[in-house]
């Protein structure tokens, strides 16, 4: 095993969300990673589309978006040197088993988001969609939602 550089594409989120009450938003920023652009892109663009849709929230596209970078990694001479590396560890998959892994994803993905309704349906009650992404209810505890005038 060596250690190599691969790259990456880092989605930079930028929003301004109104806490409960208040008139004056509050910065915010987070990242993250994805191994191509388009997983990349398509995430930002489900993200901005989900976070125009609340009423507390601003959205700035200015410091939003994809950029290419790179990660320093681990790097392996086979995908047997791989698999023997990590083959006691918890969670580890078999990276040529990696498309058909996503694809169970995907069907998981799509079967949960027929089944449910749209966030404006239900009034922003979890769980429900946005387009592709599916909000879930991360704390339970119901949430004051700020609305713009």
């Amino acid at each position: 095993m060596e250690t190599a550089w691969i790259q990456i594409f880092i989605l930079t989120f930028a929003e301004c969300v109104a806490p409960a009450g208040k008139t004056v938003c509050q910065e915010q920023q987070f990242e993250l990673q994805f191994v191509n652009r388009t997983d990349c892109e398509y995430a930002l663009q489900q993200l901005i589309s989900m976070k125009d849709e609340a009423e507390h929230v601003i959205v700035n596209r200015r410091k939003s978006g994809c950029t290419s970078s790179a990660v320093e990694s681990d790097a392996f001479v086979s995908l047997e040197a791989i698999n023997e590396a990590f083959k006691d560890t918890v969670g580890w998959r078999v990276p040529n088993e990696g498309d058909t892994r996503r694809s169970v994803v995907n069907k998981d993905h799509r079967e949960r988001l027929a089944e449910l309704m749209s966030c404006e349906e239900t009034s922003n009650v979890a769980p429900c969609k946005v387009g592709d992404i599916i909000v879930e209810d991360a704390t339970g505890d119901s949430v004051e939602v700020w609305k713009k005038d």
